[in-house]
């Protein structure tokens, strides 16, 4: 038996080191090749980590939540054969016995088994010719077997799974059964798993609920301790770090959208084959892209270490997108070039990317100013806060019917209220109501938002 270390392999695009975010094996499990290992993030992918050999689970090196270097050792494993935890030194130098001492086991002569001085058959060394004098019953080394080639650690791009547990280790589960049950609100670790290894399968699942294991009406007093990794440890760190270096300012204004919404319905009626179904946000990129132009300095990033604010002509719109890993921010990249139906399609493509997992590095950043809006969700305000380094966001909140006095008449509009929020270092109050008060009449007149 030989021991096996694997070691984080390089993931590519300069990544130097990764999160580890959910373990799949512990000391003493039995893995087959390509089992999952665990799983890594970098940035926001995440990086299924799986055995290129069977064998026993010697020791895990790393917690979750825990940071590793490419080429540091995630796993120690026996494995038939020889491994590769020789492979750290050169591969001449470990299969030749050195001179003096290191023949021996121990510096001071002495090895187990023989008089001082004895020489300790090495790997590979031939069987010593039969002595008249040794006893009959004088136990003979064996050669070792040759060592054989190291395979070398693989690495597989998965969407993100869920974790439904805080514990140190966690259940065996694809990651569809882990999508399954987080979305069921159930903790994979009390289902009895009757896979592979103990792993669990849907059918558990079903099982579990089926036999009432899942209880809705017994008292629930535990309370569980989550470390907040990955994804969901970098919205917080983000989130904080923007509260904590922006003074916001939030100017929250009433939208018409009585017109715009007898609008959008008509050109949904009339859309052409292949084109999408127009929601409110291609109107507000519209309308954005056509007040920007007088107030580039809300179309900025401010670098608040050196004092230097950076105004973009083009126009990147972040669309702040809710997925099963948290909160993404795809980017509608060059928006003024955009028309509404083009808006709308880019909208929809990146927002499935983002949820799905597949939206790559380069549509999660590089926004110049972002939307973000709960839809039929959104409460009568928000106070969104700031996408750093940027300096502004806009926060489309729910659409309802409400009633309005209109000279000696009263009629049901459709209103919404737009919360808008301000970074007050940059843009000051007045500068930020004239702003909105531009976008509400382009809004509120959407015919001008089609005016060259």
């Amino acid at each position: 038996m030989g021991r096996y270390k694997f070691r984080l392999p390089d993931i590519g695009e300069g990544v130097a080191e990764a999160e580890i975010v959910e373990w799949h094996v512990k000391p003493g499990d039995e893995i087959a090749e390509d089992d999952p290992l665990c799983d890594v993030m970098t940035d926001k992918a995440t990086v299924d980590m799986t055995t290129p050999v069977g064998g026993r689970i010697i020791a895990i090196n790393g917690e979750v939540g825990e940071m590793k270097a490419v080429g540091s050792v995630l796993v120690e494993m026996e494995v038939e054969g020889a491994g590769n935890a020789d492979n750290d030194a050169p591969a001449e130098t470990a299969s030749q016995p050195s001179d003096g001492a290191s023949d021996r086991k121990d510096s001071d002569g002495q090895n187990s088994g023989g008089q001082d001085g004895d020489h300790v058959p090495q790997a590979g060394d031939p069987a010593p010719e039969p002595s008249p004098k040794a006893p009959a019953d004088t136990p003979r080394p064996n050669p070792a077997p040759a060592p054989a080639p190291t395979p070398a650690p693989r690495a597989k791009v998965t969407p993100a799974p869920t974790s439904s547990s805080g514990k140190p280790y966690f259940a065996l589960a694809a990651p569809a059964t882990r999508r399954r049950a987080a979305k069921l609100g159930l903790d994979l670790a009390k289902v009895p798993g009757t896979g592979r290894n103990g792993r669990v399968t849907p059918d558990d699942i079903e099982a579990y609920l089926g036999s009432g294991g899942d209880s809705r009406y017994t008292v629930r007093d535990a309370v569980e301790e989550k470390k907040i990794i990955g994804l969901r440890r970098k919205i917080a760190d983000r989130m904080a770090e923007a509260k904590r270096n922006i003074p916001h300012i939030t100017y929250v204004e009433e939208f018409d959208l009585t017109e715009l919404e007898k609008l959008r319905a008509a050109m949904n009626e009339d859309r052409a084959e292949g084109q999408p179904k127009l929601t409110i946000l291609p109107f507000f990129v519209r309308a954005l892209v056509r007040v920007l132009p007088d107030f580039p300095q809300v179309n900025a990033h401010f670098d608040d270490a050196n004092g230097m604010l950076q105004q973009f002509g083009a126009v990147h719109v972040g669309i702040a997108t809710a997925t099963p890993n948290g909160l993404m921010v795809p980017v509608v990249r060059n928006a003024e070039t955009l028309t509404v139906w083009e808006s709308a399609d880019e909208i929809a493509r990146l927002s499935t990317a983002a949820r799905d997992g597949t939206a790559g590095r380069e549509e999660l950043s590089g926004s110049t100013i972002t939307i973000t809006s709960l839809g039929p969700l959104g409460g009568i305000t928000t106070t969104p806060i700031i996408n750093r380094p940027e300096v502004a966001i806009i926060g489309p909140n729910k659409l309802v019917d409400r009633p309005v006095v209109e000279g000696s008449f009263m009629s049901v509009r459709k209103i919404m209220n737009v919360s808008c929020g301000f970074d007050h270092r940059i843009i000051d109050g007045y500068e930020a109501a004239l702003f909105v008060q531009k976008m509400k009449r382009l809004l509120e007149h959407p015919a001008l938002i089609f005016m060259d």
